[in-house]
């Protein structure tokens, strides 16, 4: 099949470059000018650039920037409009006639002009992206102007709009409602292309927002609002629909290469990795010629180079001492980039494609033409293929390279080519460096051992090193040795190797405790045992000392099977190789990074955290409040609240047979009071003390389910002191034991509840379905734990200790803010409580933040509590027990993560 832009199916690649001329030869009578060969992926008729996002995001930040002036900054709106009336108001009248005329006219012509030049040549694609832009803008102009005049702040409508000098009662659009259109359809039809329309276009805007001005009929900020609407609606309409594929075909790469002196014949296309770092560097084509040898070529157009534009703005943002290249760079900056390190590294004495033409491929693709190399990848290569003479002359020409101080940036398999006669060379030079510095010449080596050591081991990688490039050169990469430093792709090759070591790490120990079992209860003979049958035969062994030293042996064999297991990943391996020969290199990492996720997500928790702060805060009167607390009691619930660390503690520790310790873990819940501000109470602490836990030497799977036996034993004490101290609630103001009918009424929900879940069976099976996996893992738990009594006390007292403590610091807070006729009983303290914090835990806001303040003050109100004192004792409670913590949770979150306990 011959289709138009493609190549042959039998061109594989880059490998075996001897037979590409000869099937030429023989393919020449065969293939007609003007095409190219082969089945070519069929490309998107619209993509979506990364560009038009930027553009996006820019104008909507420019509004509110412009927005928040006209708010805040209303002195200096009003003095810029009296200047420009003022400058204004001098002009001629027959000028601001004649230019209001003629912008009114051109203003709907032009668009019409270019839309009749648009379809002559057969862009119809563009005009409709056009119109629909001017029909969103349209709308946003129209919800503008009700938005200023129903619902905007006094100082925003005095900047927009101004009394209309038809008519002295009412006032001008904020918003032009046909000029924002109008700039929004001749930005999406990509005028700012064609210098003459844009010359225009601009004259028109001029003249007309020059006669409004003079005429008084909008204000200075109105006019930038109105370019910026149709500015950003624009390109908020090319980002959301696409804009037309503009990729040059494969008769453009014909023509363009006639165009620089050369006879192509056909041109097959070459299948590039799939990755996606590398999606941006081109496609490549092995194009052969009427007289002499093949070619080499590489297009590049402006939707290829757009791909990983994010992830080069996030590398860019968080690297320090050096950046990948620029985010936003143009197709003649590209091709600058590309073709200097072609000549540098060639100049440097490298093997590197020769690069012989270039040329532009219309106004959104570049050519780059370089002589036909062949060979295969690195990657193609199979492992006996890979001899140290190769490795000695890769290494050869990165020496070749550093020696003129050039970054290659991409030292992956894929980027190192091999001959026919062996002959290493080095491709995709483009994103590499000149006069680079020594941490990019670092770099280049340290990916350059990964990338080699993934193929022939750490040993054989560092040996080839070593030879060239002597063992202080190599010894001084060894900071320069980790994830980060890496290519994308090697990255994800890391980390799939990590998930396989663990998987075998999983089978070895679960493998050695099938066995320990076996050896433990097996009765001797070959057959296998019945495991089941043996754990409740050992269950019923009456000698506990006998069992815990069983237990103990299978541990310790399960600890000897893990260690046997457990397999260096790559780097390490390196650096024992390098240390093996300079045990004085230095091997702590490298800071690369200026902007770490951790440090990013603390920001922002610190920003929400405060946000929510302040909006708690602002209508709270704190005059009348301090005046009448009783101070007494305000120190008593700050030594309850503090207690409540201490219980936390003691309730986490109780569901752990680890030695972990305690001071830490007292710091561990500290650090939660953070945490909890920016999620959700019931998530928050859950993560955090799983991850506490596994930082504490205890193994992830050991780690959840002492969490969740955790959850699971304090969701059942909540339940049950809820249920009694609503029992001894609804008892207080009768005589008998009997219980209130609020009490039945919730019992009974409960029952209805339970029979509806049962009889309906998908809800039934949803249920069945999350206890089953949560008993899975929390039952052999909570089992190893009842065999410490000392450790279930531990938990048992200080989830009890950790419920008292919260009751008693709210009981202090109602005492500080009342008196002896306005105080109530310990135990409606403890069912307010005890409800309030059920409901926070179930809201999706961070710490439950409205939802419990809500809860607590209805609940005191409900219990005879008046509005005057459960205000403020609510308020004080939760600023003891979740504003205030704040700080020293962060403290203490940023202290653990630092010792590497989080």
């Amino acid at each position: 099949m011959k289709q138009q832009g493609v190549h042959p199916e039998d061109a594989e690649g880059t490998s075996d470059a001897g037979s590409r001329p000869e099937a030429a030869d023989d393919r020449r009578e065969e293939v007609h000018i003007d095409e190219v060969e082969g089945d070519e992926p069929l490309l998107p008729a619209r993509v979506h650039r990364p560009s038009d996002l930027m553009r996006l995001l820019v104008g909507v930040l420019a509004i509110a920037v412009l927005l928040g002036i006209a708010a805040f900054a209303h002195g200096t709106t009003s003095g810029l409009e009296q200047d420009i009336n003022k400058g204004t108001g001098q002009a001629p009248d027959l000028l601001i006639k004649i230019a209001g005329l003629a912008s009114s006219i051109a203003i709907l012509l032009v668009p019409v002009a270019f839309a009749i030049e648009r379809l002559i040549k057969r862009d119809g694609l563009r005009i409709a992206d056009g119109v629909l832009a001017a029909v969103l803008a349209h709308g946003v102009t129209l919800a503008t102007d009700l938005w200023v005049a129903k619902a905007a702040p006094g100082s925003i409508q005095e900047a927009l709009t101004q009394p209309s000098p038809g008519d002295i009662h009412a006032l001008t659009d904020p918003v032009h409602g046909y000029l924002a259109p109008v700039i929004a359809y001749m930005t999406a039809v990509g005028m700012s292309r064609r210098p003459r329309w844009r010359s225009v276009l601009w004259i028109v805007l001029l003249l007309d927002a020059f006669s409004m001005l003079v005429t008084g009929y909008t204000t200075p900020f109105s006019i930038i609002l109105t370019v910026l609407i149709g500015w950003t609606v624009a390109y908020g309409t090319l980002y959301a629909v696409g804009s037309p594929n503009v990729r040059p075909t494969g008769r453009t790469l014909m023509a363009g290469l006639r165009h620089v002196g050369f006879h192509p014949v056909s041109a097959a296309r070459e299948e590039a990795p799939d990755a996606a770092e590398t999606g941006d560097r081109g496609r490549r084509y092995f194009v052969t010629l009427e007289d002499g040898p093949p070619l080499d070529v590489t297009v590049v157009d402006r939707e290829q180079q757009a791909q990983g534009f994010f992830y080069r703005a996030w590398r860019n943002l968080t690297l320090r001492g050096f950046a990948t290249r620029s985010s936003l760079q143009s197709l003649r900056q590209a091709l600058e980039q590309e073709a200097l390190l072609a000549y540098a590294a060639i100049a440097a004495g490298a093997n590197a494609p020769k690069l012989i033409a270039t040329s532009e491929l219309g106004p959104d693709a570049v050519m780059l033409v370089y002589e036909h190399t062949g060979g295969r990848t690195l990657d193609s290569l199979a492992d006996e293929e890979i001899t140290d003479e190769l490795l000695r002359d890769t290494w050869h020409q990165v020496r070749a390279l550093q020696s003129r101080r050039i970054a290659h940036r991409r030292l992956v398999g894929d980027a190192i080519l091999v001959d026919r006669s062996g002959t290493v060379i080095l491709t995709d030079l483009r994103v590499g460096e000149i006069a680079a510095n020594n941490l990019l010449l670092r770099m280049d080596i340290s990916q350059l051992l990964v990338t080699l050591g993934l193929r022939v081991g750490a040993d054989r990688a560092v040996a080839s090193a070593v030879s060239l490039l002597g063992p202080d050169t190599v010894a001084d990469c060894l900071p320069m040795l980790q994830p980060i430093a890496l290519s994308r792709s090697t990255r994800a090759t890391l980390r799939r190797l990590a998930r396989e070591r663990a998987q075998r790490e999983r089978e070895a120990v679960l493998e050695a405790s099938r066995q320990a079992k076996q050896a433990r209860l097996g009765d001797g003979h070959d057959e296998p045992v019945d495991l089941e049958k043996a754990d409740r035969k050992a269950d019923r062994k009456a000698d506990k000392k006998a069992v815990r030293a069983e237990q103990r042996a299978e541990k310790r064999a399960i600890d000897e099977a893990l260690e046997e297991a457990r397999e260096e990943d790559l780097l390490t391996q390196i650096r024992h190789e390098v240390l093996l020969i300079r045990p004085q290199a230095p091997v702590e990492p490298a800071r690369l990074e200026r902007v770490r996720p951790r440090t990013l997500i603390s920001f922002i928790a610190g920003a929400i955290g405060a946000y929510f702060l302040l909006t708690q805060l602002t209508h709270i009167e704190f005059g009348p409040l301090v005046a009448n607390a009783e101070w007494g009691w305000v120190a008593a619930a700050v030594l309850f609240s503090a207690l409540s660390y201490l219980a936390a503690a003691m309730s986490l520790l109780g569901f752990v047979p680890e030695r972990v310790p305690f001071v830490r873990t007292v710091a561990a819940q500290v650090a939660g009071s953070f945490v909890k501000i920016v999620a959700p109470a019931a998530v928050g602490g859950v993560a955090l003390n799983t991850r506490f836990l596994q930082r504490a030497g205890v193994r992830p799977g050991l780690a959840v389910a002492s969490v969740g036996a955790s959850q699971l034993f304090g969701l059942g004490c909540h339940i049950l002191m809820l249920l009694s101290f609503g029992y001894l609630t609804g008892t207080e103001k009768t005589p008998s034991l009997s219980p209130s009918r609020t009490v039945i009424a919730g019992l009974l929900t409960v029952a209805v509840l339970v029979l509806v879940v049962t009889s309906v069976p998908f809800l039934r099976k949803f249920v069945v379905t999350r206890v089953r996996s949560l008993f899975a893992g929390v039952v052999p738990r909570m089992l190893d734990v009842l065999q410490r009594p000392q450790k279930l006390v531990t938990g048992i007292g200080g989830m009890l200790l950790l419920t008292a403590c919260f009751v008693m610091c709210l009981d202090a807070s109602i005492r500080a803010f009342g008196d002896e006729t306005t105080s109530i009983s310990i135990a409606s303290v403890a069912v307010v409580f005890l409800a309030g914090n059920a409901l926070g835990s179930a809201a999706p806001t961070p710490g439950g933040v409205g939802a419990v303040e809500a809860t607590l003050t209805v609940g005191l109100i409900a219990v005879g509590l008046p509005k005057e004192v459960a205000a403020p004792a609510v308020l004080l409670f939760r600023l003891l027990t979740l504003w205030i913590p704040v700080l020293p949770g962060w403290l203490a979150f940023n202290h653990l993560t630092r010792k590497g306990a989080l």
